[in-house]
């Protein structure tokens, strides 16, 4: 039987990334606007489009996204929104599926692949985390987005939590960035994409509804961005726990 699984999430994950390309050419088309569009306008028309292209992307490869807590955007200004990373999956399921126009905060290596790249960079903030004054100019264009009305998407665990612990440690950028700009935090979790794309394996993809949860949000006045961290991370690990 485990057997039988792997040659069939092998098999599942080459029909993904067969759909996943093929589709990418004929969705650049509407992203054409991008490259001419301003900020905000940019980021709406970014994240209208990949909302179109991932609804069917997610259905076609057997993994429908369910969302909860929606209304907890209700009455909050634009925020920044810290969001649990297990999986490469979790990249077609936040941005694109957010309340609200958005940003996300990316690996700049990810920006050189054609197509793929210019569609990633139009809804990012790149970074390159091995250059002090990328990891500084950044933290800058992270304000800038939040200037612009945008919400602005963080992984605070940073890279993919390979364990079996509900999150790995968090680091501090986020919650900075919350205190500084005196903007909210909506904690969110993303379940099940561990599932359908481990981190801990290579080629291999199993259909699985998948789910995402914004808890309420949480004020970033009058806190350090250290007990800001240590609530927002408190309060995510409890709900996962209760949740999984």
């Amino acid at each position: 039987m485990n057997l039988l699984k792997e040659i069939f999430a092998r098999i599942w994950a080459l029909w993904a990334l067969l759909f996943f390309i093929s589709t990418m050419f004929i969705a650049y088309l509407f992203y054409i606007p991008c490259h001419f569009l301003k900020e905000p306008r940019r980021a709406n028309w970014h994240r209208s489009v990949s909302r179109v292209w991932m609804w069917i992307f997610l259905r076609v490869i057997g993994c429908p996204l369910k969302i909860k807590g929606a209304e907890n955007f209700k009455h909050v200004p634009n925020c920044i929104i810290v969001c649990s990373h297990n999986s490469l999956m979790d990249v077609p399921v936040t941005t694109p599926f957010m309340p609200r126009a958005n940003k996300t905060i990316a690996k700049k290596s990810f920006s050189y692949f054609p197509i793929f790249g210019w569609i990633y960079s139009f809804g990012s903030v790149l970074v390159d985390r091995n250059s002090d004054a990328s990891r500084r100019k950044s933290f800058e264009d992270m304000k800038q987005v939040l200037n612009h009305g945008l919400d602005m998407v963080i992984y605070p665990e940073g890279t993919r939590n390979r364990s079996y612990e509900p999150l790995k440690k968090f680091y501090d950028g986020a919650f900075r960035l919350a205190v500084d700009t005196k903007k909210p935090i909506i904690p969110t979790l993303v379940f099940n994409t561990k599932k359908v794309l481990p981190a801990t394996k290579t080629f291999f993809m199993l259909p699985h509804v998948l789910e995402m949860h914004f808890l309420p949000a949480v004020e970033s006045i009058n806190c350090t961005a250290q007990e800001l961290k240590e609530k927002v991370f408190k309060l995510m690990w409890d709900y996962y726990k209760a949740n999984e």
